[in-house]
């Protein structure tokens, strides 16, 4: 069975510091691009961070850059976000995906999701 499982989301203070996890499962993720959305209530769903499959070449959104950084860890089949200098407007639920495209094609995997919430 296919998955990808986030954790480590949770209540923070303006300031603070998490790490969240995306491990998959029935899937290799060494192939993938590998993607951090976040979605706030009411708004859409944004794209945070991406790290390609080869190179590791990282990018992302203004929004984060120098606060966020992604990694992947192709031996434990996950990857990460580590956040830092957390703001309430950081404040989302975030969604890791894996992404492969292939000749007429393209496969596309979702996690479930972890709340991070950012108040004092």
């Amino acid at each position: 069975q296919v998955q990808l499982v986030e954790s480590g989301g949770g209540l923070v203070q303006p300031g603070g510091s998490l790490r969240l996890s995306c491990a998959a499962s029935g899937f290799t993720l060494s192939s993938y691009a590998l993607n951090w959305y976040r979605q706030a209530p009411g708004k859409e769903r944004d794209l945070v961070a991406s790290i390609t499959s080869v190179g590791g070449v990282r990018n992302y959104a203004d929004s984060v850059k120098g606060r966020f950084t992604i990694s992947r860890d192709n031996a434990r089949n996950t990857v990460f976000l580590q956040m830092n200098s957390l703001k309430p407007e950081d404040t989302a639920v975030y969604y890791c995906n894996a992404f492969l495209r292939r000749v007429g094609t393209s496969v596309d995997y979702w996690g479930q999701g972890t709340q991070v919430t950012v108040s004092s």
